[in-house]
């Protein structure tokens, strides 16, 4: 499934890497901030690798909770990860958001989970438990402008998974 273009993401190639992963570790830093003791919940697993590969974008998202680090690789490097999760990239956020039923998504293979499945298990588990808002946790950063950076934040990411999920709730039943 493809959701984002490729003639939109086609640019992230030739921005550094470097670029890409100080704003993810921005974001990252944010969403640690709001929700302190997320990776808490991850008991034993906690030390594990967790990779989250958009099908729709060319970068790979390793999140390593131990060090409450996120790196940002390209797809055409190996990624070694304990569990590996792949879905669209709005799929991803909405599932890191708790706003659609991963069980349902991994049954209709829109969402593929590899390796220690009982580590992202308990990602899932920790990341329900959060209740992470990304409109607005992300708009803290726009500062006075919070307000209007969450409504425009909010629209982009339900207008996004409108799309992601469209059809969906229809095929599943």
């Amino acid at each position: 499934m493809q959701l984002i273009p490729p003639l939109l993401t086609r640019p992230l190639n030739a921005v550094p890497l470097v670029v890409i992963e100080r704003v993810c570790r921005l974001m990252f830093r944010r969403i640690g901030l709001a929700h302190p003791g997320l990776f808490e919940r991850l008991g034993e697993h906690k030390a594990k690798r967790f990779a989250f590969l958009p099908t729709d974008v060319p970068l790979a998202f390793i999140v390593e909770p131990a060090s409450d680090t996120i790196f940002v690789w390209r797809k055409t490097t190996d990624v070694i990860a304990d569990a590996v999760t792949e879905a669209p990239l709005f799929m991803l956020l909405a599932l890191m958001e708790g706003r659609c039923d991963a069980d349902a998504l991994f049954f209709s293979r829109d969402l593929s989970v590899t390796g220690d499945m009982e580590a992202m298990l308990a990602m899932r588990n920790a990341l329900d438990a959060s209740s992470i808002d990304l409109s607005k946790d992300l708009a803290r950063l726009a500062g006075p402008f919070a307000p209007m950076a969450g409504r425009v934040i909010g629209e982009i990411r339900n207008r996004a998974l409108d799309r992601a999920l469209a059809g969906e709730t229809a095929s599943w039943n």
